[in-house]
């Protein structure tokens, strides 16, 4: 070969090096930009749901002078208690701080103002303290959802009454009621310790947060054990080749991608028609997620055990030890980061879903704690549905702050299952 041609190769060689360089670069920035990129959409959507919901964590409330007159409450008659007129209580220094409101109307104004569900608290405060009675104390009762919204800047001052709901005369009263001292900040204590509510300065997503409890606990009690049991069979006992173990296996892999709220129909025909198990119980709610759940542990399980080295198998049954032997001791504390990591991925899943648990009637309005597995309740994805459909400005809020508390239950759930991998990680 000539000195020219020599010389062309090496210089054509040198220019497809450079153009692969390039490319290498320009692919190693493609996915930088999107890794920027989908970082940036999530900070997006976390700061624009906080920017809606932060102001949820705290409320105002109005202080009274409440008179718990003998006259109105009688502690000799619980009947009598339980249907006493509690408004009279709060309504009457609220009328003393701003004695300009006059006329029916104007008081019926001035009145709401104020939660409708003050009476409910002064009933509670009574039921449990007797003693209040004849007494005179200063209770903090919250304010009524528009009047609040108002307070944290939600509705503009200077819309028109149509739009804030408060009208002139309201927005002076207020103001009044502030210069007095009278309106409190507090934080929202409510909201993590009430149950739902029609009224939004009311709700609280206790209730959903301890049906989301036992549906995740009863989903986890039947999915784990089952998934990884299938999982060790499959992959140590069951004969390869055979038509129902490929039967198996591919329905399986199928079931991973079946629509949740295939799930939910399952459930509806089978728990609810078929066996008559109570309608809206976190019981069957965790026994449909389980069914949902189950394949992706399976498969998590599955990969998790076949990348345990073939190695330690042989040396373990060298040394005497039985097929079930090397499976607890060895094969599933080496294989147990990847089962733990496709189990806490499969609850996260469960705990985000809501269609399969509004077919078994899981929606219902629940105000009450749920106190078992089979009393009525709701989940927190439910829960944010019927917020985010409720015409009401307060529950605007309200969403976006059940929306926050879900993502920091999701947070809370992938951190521990990065903990749990790291922990079986350093003992092996």
């Amino acid at each position: 070969m000539s000195r020219g041609r020599r010389e062309a190769g090496i210089g054509g060689g040198g220019w497809r090096l450079r153009r692969r360089r390039a490319a290498d670069r320009a692919f190693r920035l493609a996915c930088a930009a999107a890794a920027v990129a989908a970082v940036a959409a999530l900070a997006g959507l976390l700061v624009s749901v906080a920017a809606r919901g932060w102001t949820a964590f705290y409320r105002h409330d109005v202080l009274l002078d409440i008179d718990f007159d003998p006259e109105v409450l009688d502690s000799r008659d619980p009947e009598r208690l339980a249907r006493a007129d509690y408004a009279s209580l709060w309504r009457r220094p609220l009328r003393e701080l701003v004695p300009e409101a006059e006329g029916r109307t104007a008081r019926r104004e001035l009145y709401r103002l104020v939660s409708g569900g003050a009476s409910f608290i002064l009933q509670d405060l009574v039921t449990r303290n007797p003693g209040l009675i004849g007494r005179t104390r200063r209770i903090a009762l919250p304010l009524a959802s528009d009047a609040d919204l108002v307070l944290k800047g939600r509705i503009s001052r200077n819309a028109p009454e149509s739009d804030r709901a408060l009208s002139d005369r309201q927005l002076a009263w207020l103001d009044r009621l502030k210069r007095a001292g009278r309106i409190r900040t507090a934080f929202n204590g409510r909201l993590f310790t009430g149950g739902d509510s029609r009224m939004p300065e009311m709700a609280g997503i206790l209730a959903a947060l301890t049906g989301s409890f036992f549906t995740l606990a009863v989903t986890l009690l039947l999915a784990f054990p089952l998934g990884v049991a299938a999982a060790v069979y499959l992959e140590e006992f069951a004969p390869q080749g055979r038509w129902w173990t490929d039967l198996v296996e591919i329905n399986i892999n199928n079931l991973a991608a079946v629509p949740s709220i295939v799930y939910g129909l399952l459930g509806l025909a089978v728990f609810l028609d078929f066996l008559r198990l109570p309608r809206s119980a976190p019981l069957v709610g965790g026994l449909v997620l389980a069914l949902m759940t189950l394949p992706t542990i399976v498969i998590a399980g599955r990969a998790a055990i076949r990348s345990v080295p073939r190695s330690i198998r042989e040396a373990a049954l060298g040394l005497g030890a039985t097929p079930m032997q090397v499976i607890q001791h060895h094969v599933l504390p080496a294989a147990m980061p990847g089962i733990l990591t496709g189990t806490i991925v499969g609850m996260a899943r469960a705990l985000g879903e809501s269609a399969p648990l509004l077919m078994i009637g899981m929606v219902a309005f629940v105000a009450d704690v749920p106190r078992s597995p089979l009393d009525p309740a709701t989940v927190l994805p439910v829960q944010i549905y019927l917020w985010a459909d409720s015409p009401e400005r307060g529950f605007v809020e309200k969403t976006s702050a059940a929306i926050l508390v879900l993502m920091a239950f999701l947070l809370a759930m992938n951190g521990l299952a990065i903990h749990l991998r790291r922990r079986w990680e350093a003992r092996r």
